[in-house]
């Protein structure tokens, strides 16, 4: 009877524990992240003088309301740098400039050089 309880009461513990780390963790994906900005890839090879196409803007305002929590856009900007390193060709200055042509406030810089960690 005893090791009944004290298995019921671990499996409560387990339960817990799992539903505490997953609500810790990001909610938005680096897969959510590349699929919002698909339609900006065009754009962001080139040189970022002609305006974003719509559907780019859309994802950008996509991503922005995925980004809901801290945790949620420090894993955004972590994976805008990953893949800003990862495809060739990408206009880093269009990147930067992709939200404010999108007129979309995001709380922190599009840059290599971010420190994600940093941001809220």
């Amino acid at each position: 009877m005893a090791s009944a309880r004290w298995f019921a009461a671990a499996a409560v513990c387990v339960v817990l524990a799992a539903a505490l780390a997953s609500h810790a963790e990001a909610a938005i994906t680096c897969g959510q992240v590349s699929g919002a900005l698909a339609p900006c890839l065009t754009y962001l090879k080139g040189t970022g003088a002609a305006p974003p196409p719509a559907n780019c803007c859309g994802g950008v305002q996509k991503l922005s309301n995925l980004a809901k929590t801290t945790t949620d856009r420090q894993a955004a900007c972590n994976c805008l740098k990953t893949i800003a390193k990862s495809v060739s060709g990408i206009n880093l200055n269009a990147a930067s400039g992709l939200p404010g042509k999108c007129r979309v406030n995001i709380p922190y810089q599009i840059s290599l050089s971010t420190n994600c960690a940093n941001v809220k």
